[in-house]
């Protein structure tokens, strides 16, 4: 078996795993490369329906080009959509030049109240190990306690793919079926399964975007790298970091450790 087959069949079997531990599941999708992904396996995993939602954290202030494919992909995918908004956070005038501020309210907040409507007792996620130090820490199944927050310092063992699906004191359960991926694993995945990705990704007058999320956060990259087998020559020759263009990830990890602990995606 070829080494894309076999990311493949380990998400699948977390995927499939998890719905069946979990009564009431929900797959995060931001539009990014990794969570379209993301979504394309759980299609897989069962055979072109998927039995749970998709839910999307809107900012508001996502660049048009995200909105114009979630809209596209989830008629042509028949995707049970739902919208996390903040919208008492954007009333009152909570913007990116709050900061990490905003992050929390516009992200995490809006999660918490998404939570808590429909009672997701679990979460898929596309975080990969290789995008950022502290995201190396995290678990496949990796539980938040009753304050929504992420205890890094005492989590599950995963030895040998054992997985421990829950914990005591969870109010829910993050999954992470492309922890094991790395980035050249994901862009080889699409153009293997011939996956449509927003275009965004593909260089326009000399420079793309590695990483999406708020316009206002996130910068592109000089390329020329204008197909999917572009990016995979570019990537063999780069010494960019994936998430260099966006604005979280400037700060320190201390800081990016306390977000994440705090519920940040």
């Amino acid at each position: 078996m070829d080494h894309l087959s076999e990311l493949e069949n380990k998400s699948i079997y977390i995927l499939r795993e998890s719905y069946n531990q979990f009564d009431n599941l929900a797959a995060l999708w931001s539009v990014g490369k990794d969570s379209t992904t993301l979504v394309w396996l759980c299609m897989k995993a069962f055979f072109g329906e998927i039995p749970f939602p998709v839910v999307y954290i809107d900012t508001g202030y996502h660049f048009q080009e995200m909105y114009d494919f979630r809209d596209m992909a989830v008629q042509k995918w028949g995707l049970e959509l739902i919208l996390a908004r903040n919208d008492r956070a954007l009333e009152d005038g909570m913007g990116p030049e709050s900061k990490l501020a905003c992050c929390t309210a516009l992200k995490t907040q809006a999660l918490k109240d998404c939570i808590a409507e429909h009672g997701f007792d679990a979460l898929l996620l596309g975080i990969r190990r290789d995008e950022h130090g502290i995201r190396a820490k995290e678990r496949v199944f990796s539980p938040r306690d009753q304050q929504f927050q992420w205890d890094y310092e005492n989590q599950p063992p995963e030895l040998w793919d054992q997985y421990s699906a829950r914990a005591d004191e969870e109010t829910h359960v993050r999954v992470h079926p492309l922890l094991h991926w790395r980035e050249v694993d994901i862009w080889r995945y699409i153009q293997r399964e011939n996956l449509e990705v927003s275009e965004l990704y593909f260089a326009r007058d000399g420079k793309r975007y590695r990483s999406l999320g708020c316009a206002s956060c996130c910068a592109p990259v000089p390329s020329e790298a204008a197909t999917v087998g572009d990016i995979l020559a570019e990537l063999e020759t780069t010494s960019t970091s994936e998430r260099a263009g966006r604005a979280q990830d400037k700060e320190d990890a201390y800081t990016m450790q306390k977000l994440r602990a705090l519920g940040y995606m």
